[in-house]
């Protein structure tokens, strides 16, 4: 017990957690704005992936660092506009096209990888986004832009979507689009458009870890990251402010299992404390599911004029 104290009271641990919720933040707040419009999106890992590829490729080949974080939320909107075509377009099943932009987007990042560096064994490197030393508070101060930028998109987007007529329209589409239609909202458009954004921000996410948590991109990096997303907003019952708390969550139970490997005194295989923020996390997420208000019209594929 006095081990966990000393953890918990070292400023490092906590300078880690919100390092390890930055992306899940990114990630689920691009899965609630797809859910909210009543479009599952499960090709959240291979977009991420993606967005990791897109934007390290763009900064080695000498684009400064906010102009990668761009181009991984361009490629994330590719895939994501991709997805809303098959889904909303045509209407398809969005379990099956999200698994499919989820392989697609993987192997198409990995062969882009071994077409651009044959030859390598060690992944190159580049310079990532540096800590925002000028801040007061020490936890902040450790942490990078893009950290700064995903805690200001959760008050920003809860904003858009309870408070603006864009929001309004978004959650009727994704709750009763019949009713939308009738009021001349146009569900295919809404709904494409939120893909759009949400799989913007989980090429944001996936480029976190390659121009800020590290300096370079490796196969396997994102390791299942887009999956806790998707489970997040389940836990955040499909509300911004929630999704925050639940990836601070996450992170707290995944950066604690690290320092307790980390520590001498560890005498539990290390198999055990990898699973630990896991099992925390389904234990949470099965306490506040049952009591979860999903988008009615979520995973219902809409076309115009049907009753």
């Amino acid at each position: 017990m006095s081990e966990i104290l000393d953890i918990l009271g070292n400023t490092a641990f906590w300078v880690a957690v919100l390092r390890i919720a930055t992306p899940l933040v990114l990630g689920t707040l691009g899965v609630l704005l797809c859910e909210r419009a009543g479009v599952l999106n499960l090709g959240i890992e291979g977009i991420m992936v993606a967005g990791a590829f897109a934007g390290w490729l763009t900064v080695y080949a000498g684009a400064p660092l906010w102009i990668g974080v761009a181009v991984a939320a361009l490629t994330g909107a590719a895939f994501g506009l991709l997805h809303a075509l098959l889904t909303v377009g045509l209407a398809l099943s969005q379990h099956v096209s999200g698994l499919g932009i989820t392989l697609l987007a993987t192997a198409l990042s990995y062969y882009g990888y071994r077409v651009s560096f044959p030859k390598v064994n060690t992944p190159p490197t580049i310079k990532p986004f540096a800590p925002m030393e000028w801040l007061p508070v020490p936890i902040l101060s450790a942490q990078t832009e893009l950290t700064l930028l995903a805690i200001l998109l959760v008050p920003l987007l809860a904003y858009v979507l309870y408070r603006t007529p864009l929001g309004l329209a978004l959650r009727m589409v994704g709750e009763n689009p019949q009713a939308a239609e009738g009021q001349g909202v146009s569900v295919a458009a809404v709904r494409t458009g939120a893909i759009v954004a949400g799989s913007a921000l989980m090429g944001v996410a996936g480029a976190f870890l390659t121009l800020s948590a590290f300096n370079a991109f490796f196969f396997n990096m994102v390791n299942g990251r887009g999956w806790i997303c998707v489970a997040l907003v389940v836990f955040a019952s499909w509300r911004p402010g929630k999704a925050l708390l639940g990836a601070l969550l996450f992170a707290f139970f995944d950066a604690l299992q690290l320092r307790l490997q980390q520590s001498g005194n560890a005498v539990l295989p290390y198999q055990l404390y990898l699973m630990l923020p896991y099992l925390l996390s389904i234990l949470a997420l099965v306490l506040v599911a049952r009591k979860a208000s999903y988008p009615q019209a979520l995973m219902k594929p809409y076309r115009k004029g049907e009753r």
